[in-house]
């Protein structure tokens, strides 16, 4: 990276503009930096689940997907770009295959969440990254419909919501607990 980042503030966004990968202006507020700051955003929350206990295997897939949502990120910063490859989704498909196979089907929704205390919250904060991870997926295809976006990053947000959920439950179970299912008009 050299140099790049020598500098922090250079007020060039001072007008409402942000600069792009390829050196063109886009206004702060438009859909391309929208999606650029959820994936960011999806990132920094998976950097705080990295702070919780987790088994080593989920720690390297955790970390994994955090290269591959700066791959992603790259992609949106630079319109045109194309970063991740076919493989990154796929890799994330046999990841949901490897830890949905530890849990029983499911009958009912579930509450985010474990009710396991400390022993849960690496569970807790994957289905709020599970929430953050949609929220980019909708701003990406908002995006994609007026500009190019890779189908492999489309493709890679999906997969990794999918994920996302699968590990929340997993951790609840690694972690002693289980899902806590809803139940339709239980305050009612």
């Amino acid at each position: 990276m050299g140099h790049r980042l020598s500098k922090i503030y250079t007020r060039t966004g001072d007008a409402g503009t942000t600069g792009l990968g390829d050196g063109s202006r886009t206004p702060k507020n438009s859909a391309r930096v929208a999606a650029m700051g959820d994936v960011d955003e999806l990132n920094s929350l998976i950097g705080v689940i990295l702070c919780e206990e987790l088994p080593a295997d989920v720690r390297e897939l955790y970390t994994g997907i955090q290269h591959d949502l700066f791959d992603l990120g790259g992609e949106m910063s630079i319109p045109g770009a194309v970063l991740l490859k076919d493989t990154q989704p796929a890799r994330l498909e046999a990841a949901i295959d490897r830890y949905n196979a530890d849990l029983g089907p499911l009958k009912e929704f579930i509450l985010p969440g474990s009710g396991q205390g400390s022993a849960g919250r690496a569970a807790a904060l994957t289905h709020l990254a599970r929430t953050v991870c949609r929220r980019a997926e909708r701003v990406t295809v908002a995006l994609a419909a007026d500009e190019t976006v890779s189908d492999a990053g489309r493709q890679y947000l999906n997969r990794l919501s999918d994920l996302l959920f699968v590990l929340g439950r997993w951790l609840n179970k690694a972690a002693g607990g289980g899902d806590v299912l809803w139940q339709k008009g239980k305050n009612a």
